[in-house]
């Protein structure tokens, strides 16, 4: 399994003030082929929420995918097309490219890592979800969490 994570200094977990960038700024692929696998941006379980409110509230064409979460609650995993882990640049989050391997969409899948479960099952959401739409979301998202954490 091959990782990409972010080169940025971890201050704070989030995407404020993160711009996309022109490499990773339109969708590898439609979405998940069984044999090619899907990769999955894990990200902090406060933003993700955010996230995934954002994009269930967001235009029709900006659906969010299927969604794991771990036993702890503390982080939350997008399926995104495969391809993306290449060139995801985010701060505060990491994108695993996958290869396929466990990563199974089918209308009632098992989790695919022990120890998960769905938030949005395969059957209940879209097959992946596009990842300059999911980057627009977690920026909003980490924004959002700012401006509420600032008012305290």
């Amino acid at each position: 399994m091959e990782t990409s994570q972010s080169i940025v200094p971890r201050t704070p977990s989030t995407t404020a003030g993160h711009a996309p960038t022109v490499e990773c700024s339109e969708p590898p692929g439609e979405g998940c082929d069984p044999d090619a696998g899907c990769d999955v941006v894990t990200v902090p379980a406060r933003q993700g929420l955010e996230a995934v409110d954002i994009l269930r509230r967001g235009a029709a064409g900006e659906a969010v995918g299927p969604v794991l979460h771990d036993d702890g609650c503390d982080t939350l995993g997008f399926v995104v097309p495969p391809g993306t882990a290449a060139a995801w640049d985010v701060p505060g989050s990491t994108c695993t490219e996958t290869d396929g391997r466990g990563l199974s969409l089918d209308l009632n899948p098992e989790p695919p890592v022990e120890g998960s479960d769905w938030l949005l099952p395969p059957g209940e959401a879209d097959l992946a979800t596009d990842p300059a739409v999911l980057r627009a979301a977690l920026g909003e998202a980490a924004r959002l969490i700012q401006a509420a954490d600032n008012c305290r």
